[in-house]
């Protein structure tokens, strides 16, 4: 084991803890009293030093492309799930936005009910068919409120080079409301591995495809579109981005 990506991890976690703590605190407090949009701004402030503090402590950096890509009007973004990096950076690039998440998140203390000063859509996944239902109404009437909406179709994060099964709730959502489609995918895995403690120096790629019109298209045919983009997008990407 490397003794000093061991340092360097431990360093990130010192101040990231605090950041975490401080800002969810403000959300659930002080932050009830400002309107949704000004509180995610503030809120997802805590995301950017994340970021920041990872490269300044890991040697994590990032590289963007595609970044025009993103639309101007509301639309839904599926993006490849396999760290927590990519839910810190696309929640503060792409606000404002919902993001589509487990309700066991919001139980966290202080992460948790920071969260949920976000405006996220939680839903139970031991009930699909609940789920769908919710993805479908309270994403509809985000995306009409100006809201993004954040689904990561994997469902939960996916080891480093592996592929997940994609679900067609995020396909789906965007059909109903008849808004675009913007596929991501990035290697995040590579330097911040789900699941794990060590965060290895590298770099972060993060593709912005095309968007997607739905009109006309299916959830099916939709779906396994975005899903060949990501993963075809994520093939051509560096094999392993961090250093050893």
């Amino acid at each position: 084991m490397n003794v000093l990506v061991v340092l360097r991890s431990l360093a990130f976690y010192l101040g990231y803890v605090p950041t975490v703590a401080l800002f969810s605190t403000f959300g659930f407090t002080l932050g009830l009293l400002c309107p949704h949009r000004l509180r995610q701004e503030v809120l997802t402030y805590a995301n950017s030093i994340i970021i920041w503090w990872l490269k300044v402590t890991c040697g994590v950096e990032v590289r963007v492309i595609g970044e025009t890509n993103i639309p101007q009007q509301p639309f839904v973004a599926l993006s490849k799930h396999q760290s927590s990096w990519e839910t810190y950076y696309l929640q503060r690039k792409l606000r404002p936005v919902s993001t589509i998440l487990k309700r066991e998140l919001l139980r966290i203390p202080f992460f948790g009910w920071g969260l949920a000063m976000t405006r996220p859509i939680a839903i139970d996944r031991s009930s699909p068919k609940t789920a769908l239902k919710e993805v479908l109404s309270k994403g509809q009437l985000r995306l009409a409120e100006g809201n993004n909406v954040l689904i990561y179709p994997e469902g939960t994060r996916i080891e480093y080079g592996k592929t997940g099964n994609y679900g067609r709730s995020g396909a789906a959502l965007a059909i109903a409301a008849q808004v675009p489609v913007l596929p991501i995918s990035h290697n995040a895995g590579a330097c911040w591995p789900a699941h794990k403690f060590l965060k290895h120096p590298g770099t972060v790629t993060v593709v912005f495809g095309e968007p997607i019109y739905t009109k006309g298209l299916q959830s099916k045919s939709l779906n396994a579109r975005v899903e060949a983009w990501i993963e075809d997008t994520l093939a051509s990407l560096p094999k392993t981005s961090h250093k050893n």
